[in-house]
């Protein structure tokens, strides 16, 4: 190749990598962070019209078939509406006195974009999005199935802030009968979970009964925490875990075509996306009813506990805890049986499972994600080696060899029997498996695949730095910089492998280096330093094997 012949060709690459950077700037997938609304009470004020108030909770054994409502349509009751801040070391929440739910959840710990002070919003009920956290007691007595609308609580403080071992906030509310109810939030330090309790002092005359039902709402918007568009995508939609299933994934679409039903002692019902969660986790030792529906655009998933009753006279409690929170395997096993399997790993989830376990001990000693990466990767390349080292012999045999093979097909022509023959007295002389590069490959794809998921769904890598320019392992690398190292150790690779026999297929295989580095381009930075450093090890033993083949006589 002359030198003018190298100048034009870098030139272009130049050129080309230039206009990949100014698209990306235009038109790239990166996620824009989405401007913070600050959220607010889905109930309208008492000078709106009427409205079907109890659209989205439960239905009742009182109710007709073709309809999602505990009570009749109703106006608003007119008593103003407010939110409730509550604040601990990782939750910033809003409640709505209008039903006591949760509106908003804020992830203090967890930024809305690499270097941004504000908090990442997992739920809130604004212009961006609709997603909360519904609760209430219905049945034939719950205030929330009043046919005037949801009930409205009253709270001594307006804020709340965690400063010691717990905080408790109580919303009450006194209906017209002297049932007072009170809704119980408990919170404590350095916990994503929140204890919800209900307690039902009924001094009225008359025995009380109803049931607790939780549910999370949520608007089919788009996933804000999915960091990129390329490749497999984190599962977005509900998690039901029950007796007969633990771990049954409902997306929308399933919500669309038929509502989810199953009665189960104990479980959990959750909301899942990529790196984060909310979930209801009924108390143990009952059978609760899960479900699932699609109303006015939203889609809910909960359930709904048995009746219980409360003497006139007499006090009873009922309660459920709710988890909102980063999809931390650790949290998650103490949250509740099965939880961690929201951290979901796909089908090979048991290779993958020890893998996750290691990549997080490596980084608890080497304190970078990054470097954690690197040494995975060594770690899955050394117990891999036996099997890389055939596979890589095999091609060093073939490569070897390619002269001879060449030389045969030239010789023979278009007698393929011959040439057939040839080639199998030459395979077995030299002992050579021409599938022997190809089985050992598909044999590791497993574990590649296993280590991409438990990449893509660490959400310890979300917005974690590795060294120089690559400042968030969660995102693509901002300048193509990786994926084009990748791209080039590529095509070492194929400068250390046989050349295929057949022109077409060779041409091909020249392509794939340039095809790979743009599917690459968009991939999370950390996806593409395991495959780069993947990369880099497979040439050196490849190198290595090369030439002690090389060095071998003939025949043996």
């Amino acid at each position: 190749m002359d030198v003018q012949r190298i100048i034009l060709i870098g030139a272009l690459a130049i050129i080309s990598y230039m206009l990949v950077l100014k698209w990306n700037q235009d038109y790239g997938t990166t996620p824009e962070p989405i401007a913070q609304t600050e959220s607010v009470s889905a109930y309208q004020s008492a000078t709106e019209t009427p409205t079907e108030v109890n659209s989205d909770l439960p239905q009742t054994a009182s109710m007709t078939d073709n309809s999602d409502v505990p009570g009749a349509k109703a106006a608003i009751n007119n008593q103003q509406k407010q939110l409730i801040s509550i604040k601990t070391d990782v939750l910033e929440l809003l409640i709505d006195t209008k039903g006591g739910d949760i509106i908003e959840v804020a992830l203090p710990e967890y930024k809305a974009s690499l270097g941004a002070d504000l908090p990442f919003v997992l739920l809130e009920q604004n212009g961006n999005r609709t997603y909360v956290s519904q609760s209430g007691l219905i049945g034939r007595n719950g205030p929330d199935a009043n046919p005037d609308g949801r009930p409205t609580y009253t709270t001594v403080e307006n804020s709340y802030q965690l400063e010691g071992d717990e905080l408790i906030v109580d919303l009450v509310h006194t209906g017209d009968n002297g049932v007072v109810v009170t809704k119980r939030y408990r919170f404590v330090p350095d916990s994503y979970q929140v204890e919800l309790e209900y307690i039902v002092n009924n001094a009225s005359s008359e025995a009380w009964q109803g049931k607790l039902f939780g549910q999370i709402k949520r608007d089919g918007s788009d996933d804000p925490s999915q960091t990129t568009d390329m490749g497999m995508q984190s599962f977005l939609g509900a998690v039901f875990s029950t007796t007969e299933n633990s771990y049954e994934k409902i997306s929308f679409d399933d919500m669309q075509e038929a509502n989810f039903k199953k009665v189960s002692p104990d479980g959990w019902v959750a909301m899942s996306q990529h790196y984060f969660l909310s979930a209801w986790i009924p108390s143990p030792g009952a059978e609760y009813s899960y479900s699932s529906r699609v109303s006015s655009g939203s889609y809910i998933a909960g359930f709904v506990s048995p009746s219980f009753d409360v003497a006139a006279g007499d006090t009873q409690s009922v309660s459920a805890n709710f988890y909102a929170g980063p999809k931390v395997t650790e949290l998650l096993e103490a949250a509740a049986p099965d939880l961690e399997l929201t951290v979901d790993y796909g089908i090979l989830w048991f290779i993958a499972s020890p893998l996750a376990w290691l990549l997080k001990a490596i980084h608890n000693i080497v304190g970078n994600w990054g470097v954690a990466i690197i040494f995975i990767t060594i770690v899955v390349k050394a117990l891999l080696f036996q099997v890389n080292a055939k596979a890589f012999k095999s091609m060093a045999k073939m490569r070897k060899f390619g002269p001879e093979m060449t030389r045969l097909k030239e010789l023979y022509g278009d007698d393929r029997q011959k040439m057939s023959q040839s080639m199998m007295e030459l395979y077995k002389k030299e002992k050579i498996n021409p599938l022997g590069g190809c089985l050992p490959i598909v044999a590791q794809m497993p574990v590649f695949i296993a280590l991409y998921w438990v990449l893509l769904e660490s959400v310890e890598l979300r917005h974690a730095p590795f060294a120089l320019w690559i400042t968030d392992l969660s995102v693509m690398d901002p300048y193509f910089i990786m994926p084009i190292l990748m791209g080039g150790t590529m095509f070492i690779q194929q400068m250390l492998n046989p050349t295929p026999p057949d022109p077409m297929q060779a041409k091909i295989m020249k392509m794939l280096p340039i095809l790979f580095t743009f599917f690459f381009l968009w991939f999370p930075a950390g996806l593409v330093l395991y495959w780069l450093i993947n990369n880099v090890l497979s040439i050196a033993q490849q190198y290595v094997i090369n030439k002690q083949i090389e060095a071998e006589p003939s025949g043996k």
